[in-house]
Protein backbone atom coordinates (compact mmCIF):
# COMPACT_ATOMS: atom_id res chain seq x y z
CA UNK A 1 0.00 0.00 0.00
CA UNK A 2 1.23 3.49 -0.81
CA UNK A 3 0.41 6.45 1.39
CA UNK A 4 0.67 9.91 -0.15
CA UNK A 5 1.31 12.79 2.18
CA UNK A 6 3.22 15.97 2.70
CA UNK A 7 5.03 17.26 5.72
CA UNK A 8 7.46 19.93 6.78
CA UNK A 9 9.22 17.33 8.95
CA UNK A 10 9.34 14.02 7.06
CA UNK A 11 11.32 12.18 9.75
CA UNK A 12 8.80 13.05 12.47
CA UNK A 13 5.84 12.24 10.21
CA UNK A 14 7.24 8.79 9.43
CA UNK A 15 7.78 8.18 13.16
CA UNK A 16 4.16 9.20 13.80
CA UNK A 17 2.90 6.72 11.23
CA UNK A 18 5.05 3.88 12.55
CA UNK A 19 4.07 4.53 16.18
CA UNK A 20 0.35 4.52 15.28
CA UNK A 21 -0.18 8.21 16.13
CA UNK A 22 -1.51 9.00 12.64
CA UNK A 23 -5.20 8.13 12.26
CA UNK A 24 -5.53 6.91 8.65
CA UNK A 25 -2.41 4.75 8.79
CA UNK A 26 -2.88 3.45 12.33
CA UNK A 27 -1.99 -0.25 12.62
CA UNK A 28 -1.28 -0.55 8.89
CA UNK A 29 2.53 -0.27 9.05
CA UNK A 30 5.38 -0.56 9.27
CA UNK A 31 5.91 2.27 6.82
CA UNK A 32 9.08 3.24 4.97
CA UNK A 33 9.91 6.34 3.00
CA UNK A 34 10.34 5.55 -0.71
CA UNK A 35 9.79 8.95 -2.34
CA UNK A 36 10.82 12.43 -1.35
CA UNK A 37 10.46 15.71 -3.21
CA UNK A 38 11.07 19.17 -1.80
CA UNK A 39 9.11 22.27 -2.72
CA UNK A 40 9.86 25.90 -2.03
CA UNK A 41 6.23 26.61 -1.14
CA UNK A 42 3.94 24.43 0.95
CA UNK A 43 1.06 25.09 -1.46
CA UNK A 44 3.07 23.56 -4.33
CA UNK A 45 3.72 20.44 -2.26
CA UNK A 46 0.04 20.08 -1.45
CA UNK A 47 -0.89 20.46 -5.14
CA UNK A 48 1.61 17.77 -6.07
CA UNK A 49 0.24 15.45 -3.37
CA UNK A 50 -3.26 15.90 -4.82
CA UNK A 51 -1.94 15.16 -8.30
CA UNK A 52 -0.36 11.89 -7.16
CA UNK A 53 -3.58 10.86 -5.42
CA UNK A 54 -5.54 11.63 -8.60
CA UNK A 55 -3.16 9.69 -10.87
CA UNK A 56 -3.16 6.49 -8.76
CA UNK A 57 -1.16 4.61 -11.43
CA UNK A 58 1.97 3.49 -9.58
CA UNK A 59 3.78 2.41 -12.76
CA UNK A 60 3.23 5.84 -14.32
CA UNK A 61 4.30 7.61 -11.13
CA UNK A 62 7.53 5.57 -11.00
CA UNK A 63 8.27 6.45 -14.64
CA UNK A 64 7.31 10.12 -14.53
CA UNK A 65 8.87 10.92 -11.16
CA UNK A 66 11.54 8.22 -10.90
CA UNK A 67 14.30 10.60 -9.87
CA UNK A 68 12.51 11.27 -6.55
CA UNK A 69 12.33 7.61 -5.49
CA UNK A 70 14.75 6.63 -2.75
CA UNK A 71 14.51 2.88 -3.22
Amino acid sequence: MWYYGSSENVTQRLQDHNSNRAGFTRYKGPWKLIFKRAFQYKSDGLKFEKELKRIKNKKYIRTAFGSYFLA
